[in-house]
């Protein structure tokens, strides 16, 4: 257990929407763009460059999981370092990792969506475009169904949080583009608002202050 009074966050774009939506204040999020864990050790880089820039003596909050092993060997020399334990992001949204594993187990070859995920689709789209723009509709339609050659199916996460008709219509749209089944999942703010409430039991990895985040908590 501990206290989340006075806590910073340093979130992704995706998780910080939600944060927002639960009421936590902008000054108290430093807030990384969608995508970096595609590229582990930027994403490392730009974490530890968050974490050394706060000041004061605040606990703080990482609304990352493993994240492609990003997150290890991460320090604060002045502050308590807070992570769930979680393999990324999609699980926060479900509320909890092993919501996300039976999820997984239950059909391996979901590609999940949230608000934050659709809205960064619009870089993918970009690129099918430059694509489809060079070699024709056929061969980047190919191009973009081989990529998602593992998936089933596009599982949008409804956690409740925003209008989701957009975002299931772009999900619908999507899946139907690729050839893939849909479905809309209930998600939950469970493990974010545990995360908030200082209720860091054994879901969260605490790190003191001068020790670097190890991997095995995560394993």
């Amino acid at each position: 257990m501990g206290s989340a009074a006075g806590a910073h966050i340093i979130s992704c774009a995706t998780v910080a929407e939600e944060l927002k939506q639960l009421g936590v204040p902008e000054e108290r999020l430093t807030v990384l763009e969608f995508g970096l864990h595609v590229y582990p050790e930027d994403l490392k880089k730009r974490l530890q460059e968050a974490i050394d820039s706060i000041a004061g003596d605040c606990a703080i909050l990482l609304g990352y999981g493993l994240c492609s092993y990003a997150v290890v060997g991460l320090k604060s020399q002045s502050h308590r370092l807070v992570i769930p334990l979680v393999d990324d992001c999609i699980a926060l949204f479900l509320g909890s990792r092993s919501e996300h594993k039976r999820m997984l187990a239950e059909e391996p070859g979901t590609y999940f969506l949230t608000k934050g995920w659709v809205e960064a689709q619009e870089g993918a789209l970009v690129e099918y475009g430059r694509i489809r723009d060079r070699y024709g509709e056929e061969r980047a339609l190919r191009v973009a169904r081989a990529m998602f050659g593992n998936y089933t199916r596009v599982a949008l996460i409804n956690t409740g949080n925003y209008k989701i008709d957009d975002y299931r219509e772009f999900g619908m749209a999507m899946a139907n583009f690729l050839e893939l089944g849909f479905d809309e999942l209930p998600g939950s703010n469970r493990m974010l608002l545990k995360m908030l409430a200082g209720n860091w039991d054994e879901e969260f990895l605490v790190v003191p202050a001068g020790t670097p985040v190890a991997l095995d908590p995560f394993t």
